[in-house]
């Protein structure tokens, strides 16, 4: 808190030039360790010190520790400027602007949405989950304002320094009388991260012995460790579990009812786009957790966005189409789920417009650097609306077609090879013939990606497969609810899990397979030694798990090889293809792969294109600087065996998170907080209640 001094009796400043520059000697530090300034006027002043900017995080990182009421604080509202954008401005003018507040702030998005004071007794939650004790109505604030016109200074503006609600009383910590649930006042803090941690291990079956180790382990980071906190912990556990083990996909019987029943529910949280069907209109509903948002702006800024866009079109009554980005490992992560029937140009356009609006309103200078399609039919327009570069993958039945100069011929030769093969001649000309010559327009005009890449998806593709299609699911297939409850339970639990797991390093068992789930990942554990070439036709790969087994690559130096493992015989590309091919590349003599043959072309189209000693040319090198220096980063990234080296190296940068992102002191054991509450529909941005984090890049 401020220190206690009568700031009543201090003299207005009115000229931000006079404020004396503070930067305190210890390593954190907080408003107590600040002088403080009455700025403006006599009709209006603020509380203001003046500190380098450079020492912003410290600062926070001292509010945070404040022993009467720990807390963490989030990003309310922020706005930006670039440098010279202003012709004229006045001393306090910004250049960034961060509204920062305590995380038990006074929002409530349970069922109703209103806010909930603080209550003398229990809740009766029988029937429903008790009030998050993070949203206790605390209005304490301030601004933080990195100056325009001396960018290395920031601003403090301190709104509320107490910790209290708009009562006076104060709502958390362990000043806390009126705290919800007996004893809750000695466990001031069970944060949104340990909350969503506690049920992503409920939802994927995890003994409740082991939940409840977990959750304590958390909790005592706020409390300590005593008998009646253990007691309260487990009654925790043991109470969330029995509401999950209890919970149901069907609000109504009629399946379009209950829908519309879960999204008047969700529609704050984890909806970003719903249309109900109607004779003019599709259905279409786009789900978006406040975590998975968190990725997408955090992985998918300036990268990579990939649609797996086919799954269901048979079993499921609605297809699902899914997003997905590239963590830090190159694992995909699911970061929106659309259910739709239609492909339509305009419906597309409706729910992709929603969710970049969504982005930018929390970064507004959100932006991606390409897409990546699986579908040859699918609409490119809508998405290249928006100034996106389209990437594709490839299915893999077309071998052989894309390097005959006559396709047809080629398919013919094809017909030929495999005529005694009729169940698999009648399936390929009932469902690839017709689309063979869309497929082979799609890729000789959309660059093409990499099997690094195509690997996490299907990786995706095949754990959704596992979750959703098991025999107990089948009678429940052609219910959307069903569908919804699935993906916003065990998967995206799984995938928080997983995040949780390698960023914190805890869970050792969930993280290792978590690092092994795509088949790129696993070649890399194939040493070279255990790959053998026999006259370019084949190639014999010695499996690691049986030394007695050999299995066969055909077509190596190719993304069309295939194997004669059980996995690639299911269609799928196999780690003994794919560690082959890294071998070949290697090789002088070996052919480049379609996608850097994709990547070749783009840089001599740029390097041809700009007229010389032209401004077109100075244009077309600063770019080319640039993606060269982004590559090096990749490739360093990539190959380095520590990452936390790298991260350590990286400049701070804002990305989005849950609805109560904070930005507070690293945790050794809880490094990647989460959420489920998510924001409103599109608002406008002068709504905006979205919140930030500080995070170092992943």
């Amino acid at each position: 808190m401020l220190a206690d001094y009568d700031l009543d009796s201090m003299a207005i400043i009115e000229s931000i030039l006079d404020i004396p520059i503070q930067d305190p000697p210890e390593e954190e530090f907080s408003s107590a360790d600040l002088t403080w300034t009455k700025f403006g006027t006599s009709e209006h002043r603020d509380v203001v010190a003046l500190i380098p900017y450079e020492r912003v995080d410290e600062f926070i990182i001292g509010e945070c520790s404040n022993v009467e009421c720990p807390t963490r604080f989030h990003i309310e509202r922020g706005r930006k400027r670039s440098m010279g954008s202003l012709k004229e401005y006045k001393d306090d003018e910004y250049l960034e602007y961060r509204l920062y507040w305590c995380s038990f702030g006074p929002e409530n998005y349970g069922e109703g949405g209103s806010i909930l004071p603080s209550r003398r007794y229990r809740l009766n939650t029988r029937n429903r989950a008790a009030r998050p004790q993070s949203m206790r109505g605390c209005t304490c604030n301030f601004v933080v304002k990195r100056l325009y016109a001396r960018p290395s200074l920031a601003l403090i503006i301190y709104h509320e320094r107490r910790h209290v609600n708009k009562s006076g009383f104060v709502c958390h910590g362990p000043l806390d009388r009126d705290a919800i649930g007996p004893g809750a006042k000695k466990i001031p803090y069970i944060c949104n991260e340990i909350q969503q941690q506690t049920m992503s291990m409920i939802y994927l079956g995890i003994p409740e012995k082991n939940v409840l180790e977990k959750h304590i382990e958390g909790i005592q980071r706020y409390c300590g460790s005593n008998a009646k906190v253990n007691s309260l912990a487990s009654q925790y556990v043991h109470k969330l579990g029995m509401i999950i083990k209890r919970s149901t996909h069907e609000l109504d019987l009629d399946d379009q009812a209950s829908i519309r029943l879960w999204v008047q529910r969700n529609n704050k949280k984890s909806i970003f786009f719903y249309q109900d069907s109607s004779e003019t209109d599709s259905f279409i509903l786009g789900i978006q957790t406040e975590w998975q948002l968190q990725q997408m702006i955090r992985f998918g800024h300036h990268s990579l966005i990939a649609a797996d866009s086919t799954f269901g079109i048979k079993r499921l009554k609605y297809p699902l189409c899914t997003l997905l980005v590239f963590d830090s490992r190159q694992h995909v992560l699911p970061v929106a789920w659309v259910i739709t029937r239609s492909s339509a140009k305009s419906d597309m356009s409706k729910w992709m417009k929603a969710l970049v609006d969504r982005a930018r309103i929390v970064e507004p200078g959100w932006k991606i650097s390409g897409f990546l399609i699986d579908d040859a039919a699918a609409e490119i327009d809508p998405i290249r609306q928006d100034g996106r570069e389209i990437f594709n993958r490839l299915g893999k039945i077309i071998y052989g077609i894309w390097g005959g100069v006559d396709s047809l011929r080629a398919l013919e030769e094809l017909m030929e090879d495999f005529v005694d093969q009729t169940a698999f001649m009648e399936y390929f000309k009932g469902s690839w013939v017709p689309k063979i010559e869309m497929w082979l327009s799609t890729m000789r005009t959309l660059p093409l990606a990499s099997q690094e890449a195509s690997g996490a998806i299907e990786a995706y593709h095949v754990k959704l497969k596992i979750k959703l299609f098991d025999d107990s699911h089948l009678g429940a297939l052609q219910r959307v609810d069903w569908l919804v409850h699935k993906l916003t339970t065990e998967l995206h639990s799984s995938y928080w899990l997983d995040r949780y797991a390698d960023e914190s390093d805890s869970f050792q068992n969930v993280k290792e397979d978590y690092v092994a789930s795509t088949s790129w990942h696993r070649a890399l554990q194939i040493p070279d030694s255990a790959v053998t070439f026999k006259d370019n036709l084949f190639a014999k790969v010695l499996s690691q798990k049986d030394g007695s087994t050999t299995h066969l690559v055909w077509n190596p130096r190719s993304e069309f090889a295939f194997c004669d493992c059980a996995w690639s015989m299911q269609g799928n590309l196999c780690k003994h293809v794919i560690k082959v091919n890294m071998i070949c590349e290697n090789k002088k003599d070996s052919q480049t792969s379609m996608s850097f043959q994709s990547f070749k072309g783009i840089l001599l189209n740029l390097w041809k294109k700009p007229v010389d000693d032209s401004i077109e040319l100075d244009h077309s090198m600063a770019w080319s600087h640039q993606m060269l220096d982004q590559i090096q980063k990749l490739v360093e990234l990539n190959g380095s065996k520590d990452i936390g080296t790298i991260v350590k190296d990286l400049p701070l940068r804002w990305v989005s998170k849950q609805g109560r992102t904070h930005v507070g002191k690293p945790s050794p054991t809880l490094a990647l907080p989460s959420g489920s509450n998510g924001p409103r529909n599109a608002p406008a941005r002068k709504k905006n209640r979205k919140r930030k984090r500080l995070s170092r890049l992943g």
